[in-house]
């Protein structure tokens, strides 16, 4: 029974990722959602920007859910993808190198500086536990955040943030025109990440490090070594955030210092236990609606509609950060097991926790 689900499973998420393939050769419209057919380039850049956010919170939602790792500053390694692609495409390379090359080159060298970056905030701060890791991870993301901002030999930006140097970037992924290749290098990348993750949290490290979230001291008297494993699990995540930033940039044609920001990894937390932490494509669900409520509340925010509201009302709703709070409150509160825990609590008719069950978690 259980193999029969998990290939059901399978096949309806083959499914889905065809259909996400397929869409920018669609002409759906969803009004109030999108903001047209999703065939038009501001509405696949809308999209393609909702899955790389579901792609980091996935990641995030690994070393948060799975091994139980509050980090303050995931953010940090989506800003090193980001900016390292950025920077590097800048510097790097021979002038008679083909671009095609030096593109491909400046991915690997951006890969590896965000691994060594991964390995040693990740080695210094698992060696504390708890709150004191969060406040540890904190640091780090504050001061890569304040180097950005200080644009050390004007290779960051500084404020005004960091320009894509599309001299070495392919023609296909540079411009309005192409931005229906920018879409299916998003859902490339969200593809990657979620079978990277499935593959972590299904393999020997990924179980330890869930009994490790439950309990790290019976883990330790039965022989194994949880740092190390804690260890495996916060580089793979933060590997896979630089990922998702280069992404990012490439699909923004450039990087702001927000991306840096522990806000921006706070944002993330609110994602994920938004979606649900307990179940994998929870994160991606909530991933999804946020972006889409962030971007779509700001045009309801200074619509006509709400400017002719009671002081009352305007005033409140003309904010989107307030509406965004207001229903993160609402699904705390009413739906403990998130957006992803709704047809398992319709299911059992009561509100199930997001760690309820491991069977569930793997759904």
């Amino acid at each position: 029974m259980t193999r029969n689900k998990t290939l059901w499973l399978a096949a309806g998420g083959v499914l889905l990722v065809v259909l996400l393939a397929v869409l920018p050769l669609l002409a759906i419209e969803i009004p109030g959602v999108l903001p047209g057919p999703t065939y038009t380039p501001g509405t696949l850049q809308l999209i393609a920007y909702a899955m790389l956010i579901a792609a980091l919170a996935l990641s995030y939602r690994m070393m948060f859910g799975l091994a139980g790792l509050l980090s303050f500053g995931h953010a940090l390694f989506f800003a090193a993808g980001a900016y390292g692609l950025g920077m590097t495409l800048d510097a790097f390379g021979p002038a008679d190198w083909p671009s095609e090359l030096i593109f491909l080159g400046s991915i690997v060298v951006t890969l590896v500086a965000g691994f060594v970056l991964a390995a040693t905030v990740g080695a210094l701060a698992l060696r504390v536990t708890g709150i004191s890791f969060a406040m540890v991870t904190l640091a780090f993301a504050q001061a890569g955040s304040v180097l950005i901002r200080r644009n050390p030999g004007g290779a960051t930006g500084g404020d005004e943030g960091l320009a894509l140097d599309i001299e070495h970037v392919p023609d296909a992924l540079v411009g309005v025109l192409n931005t229906r290749n920018l879409y299916w290098v998003a859902l490339g990348v969200l593809v990657f990440v979620y079978l990277v993750v499935l593959w972590v949290e299904q393999s020997r490290a990924g179980h330890v490090a869930a009994a490790t979230r439950e309990n790290e001291l019976r883990v330790r008297v039965l022989g194994l070594r949880p740092y190390n494993v804690k260890l495996l699990i916060f580089v793979v995540a933060s590997v896979l955030a630089a990922v998702a930033g280069m992404g990012y940039l490439l699909l923004q044609s450039g990087a702001a210092p927000r991306v840096a920001t522990a806000d921006f990894t706070l944002t993330l937390l609110v994602i994920v236990v938004l979606g649900g932490v307990g179940y994998r494509w929870g994160a991606i669900v909530g991933g999804i609606v946020y972006t889409l409520l962030d971007q779509r509340l700001t045009a309801l925010a200074g619509s006509e509609f709400i400017a002719g509201l009671p002081a009352v009302l305007r005033v409140p709703l003309s904010e989107p950060l307030f509406i965004l709070g207001t229903l993160f409150i609402l699904v705390v509160l009413f739906l403990p097991g998130g957006i992803a825990g709704i047809p398992q609590r319709i299911r059992s008719g009561r509100a199930s926790h997001p760690a309820e069950s491991e069977e569930v978690a793997d759904a």
